[in-house]
């Protein structure tokens, strides 16, 4: 993390950055979070991030205090403060008030928190742990992205103790939903197939994009239910994250005793699966979403100053 940290409206450095223990979203991971790409200074579709923090904050009841050019703004001078032009930020918003426990402080209704980091590297080929039971589809917050992230974040420890990359995690009803900080897909009878949102994953920025920008590369790309069994036709697997841009998979394996699908039947016991990585359409969408990534830098832009003639 580096030196400087933004504080509500306050750049401070980190070593003065003071949080109370009273606070509700400290204490119950009451508030919602995202992880940004920084491009040469420039926090990459913000508005997408601003748009599904604001989605999640309905549902926590989090109020959204602070106003998104400005918040803006200031991941933006942030990492020039720091040096940052390439890298991440990463952004929370804290509840303070609320639950049994809540002290009683005059802080703002919601803490706004921003710390930029260099990019942590990801490998080229990614192995991936299958994990059953990870994701309740049907939840009250599934699908959102909340401080409260000690599940994935033991599940991804988890897997980087057993030599995996990462976890590829399934719902309850024995379906693929996503990885513990990146979505899935398959490339199967010359189309990707990613897993609706219904099945509990994040919708990912990165994801999103790609759901765009695959037509206009020439690729089908859906929504569509899948379970462990589909892998055996799949042709390529891939990840798709803020910071691992698009992600070739070169091996899912199991490390449970029993998987099961959504018949209840079991599957994959012990199975591992190796696909080609990076297949020829992962490499084409990770072409297609650099120029997009690239042509988005170039809008971005700030004009020219005009000098007199």
């Amino acid at each position: 993390m580096d030196n400087l940290i933004l504080h509500n409206e306050r750049t401070i450095p980190l070593a003065e950055a003071h949080l109370s223990p009273g606070q509700a979203g400290l204490l119950a991971g009451w508030g919602v979070f995202t992880t940004l790409r920084l491009y040469e200074g420039q926090p990459f579709e913000f508005h997408r991030h601003w748009q599904r923090m604001a989605r999640d904050a309905v549902r926590l009841n989090l109020a959204m205090i602070y106003e998104e050019e400005a918040v803006c703004r200031s991941i933006v001078r942030l990492a020039e403060a720091n040096h940052r032009a390439e890298g991440m930020a990463r952004v929370w918003f804290v509840r303070n008030r609320g639950g049994l426990w809540a002290g009683d402080n005059q802080a703002p209704a919601t803490d706004l928190i921003v710390c930029t980091h260099e990019i942590v590297p990801w490998p080229e080929k990614h192995r991936l742990m299958l994990q059953g039971n990870a994701i309740f589809s049907a939840g009250v917050l599934a699908g959102t992205k909340i401080l409260s992230w000690a599940q994935n974040a033991l599940l991804f420890e988890k897997a980087r103790a057993a030599g995996f990359d990462d976890a590829l995690l399934m719902n309850e009803k024995g379906e693929l939903a996503e990885c513990t900080s990146a979505n899935i897909f398959l490339v199967r009878d010359g189309r990707v197939l990613t897993p609706p949102l219904s099945a509990g994953g994040l919708a990912g920025v990165t994801r999103e994009v790609l759901l765009e920008i695959a037509p206009r590369a020439g690729i089908e790309m859906i929504e569509q239910t899948a379970t462990p069994n589909d892998l055996d036709s799949a042709k390529e697997v891939f990840v798709s994250s803020t910071t691992r841009e698009v992600a070739g998979v070169s091996l899912i394996q199991s490390q449970d005793v029993w998987v099961t699908v959504g018949s209840g039947a079991p599957a994959c016991v012990g199975a591992k699966r190796e696909f080609s990585c990076p297949g020829k359409v992962t490499r084409k969408l990770a072409q297609a979403f650099k120029a997009y990534v690239k042509s988005r830098i170039v809008a971005a832009a700030p004009a020219p100053i005009a000098t007199p003639g």
